[in-house]
């Protein structure tokens, strides 16, 4: 029964930064694995990283190992997005959710889906 709301989202221009935050209410956010994943317009929805709940294991799509960094605070009920060297590729909806089971960069692993933050590179 938890509640996920993206923000951070904006536009920006190729090789900068944005962090994106994910607050998390009404569920077991603490005990909880969480991902973020992204969809681009006419594509599908792709996995990008993933956090264990106590924030001891990370797991990143290849796209985006070096440049993205998920990280969470429980005591903030908050999972992090720290997204570096953007690129135009990286433009898409991004979208937090709880880790349900199930292989870690299967989109089909994830539910309580947030309403999603934009994200745009320009080039």
């Amino acid at each position: 029964q938890v509640q996920l709301v993206e923000s951070g989202g904006g536009l920006v221009q190729s090789g900068g930064s944005l962090r994106l935050s994910c607050a998390a209410s009404g569920g077991t956010f603490k005990s909880s694995a969480m991902g973020w994943l992204r969809q681009v317009p006419g594509k599908e929805r792709e996995f990008v990283a993933f956090i264990e709940w106590n924030g001891g294991r990370t797991y990143y799509a290849d796209s985006v190992k070096g440049r993205f960094t998920i990280s969470r605070d429980n005591a903030k009920n908050t999972v992090y997005l720290q997204m570096n060297s953007l690129k135009p590729e990286d433009t898409a909806v991004y979208y937090c959710a709880a880790y349900t089971g199930g292989i870690l960069y299967s989109t089909t692993s994830y539910g309580y889906w947030g309403q999603g933050t934009q994200v745009t590179v320009s080039s």
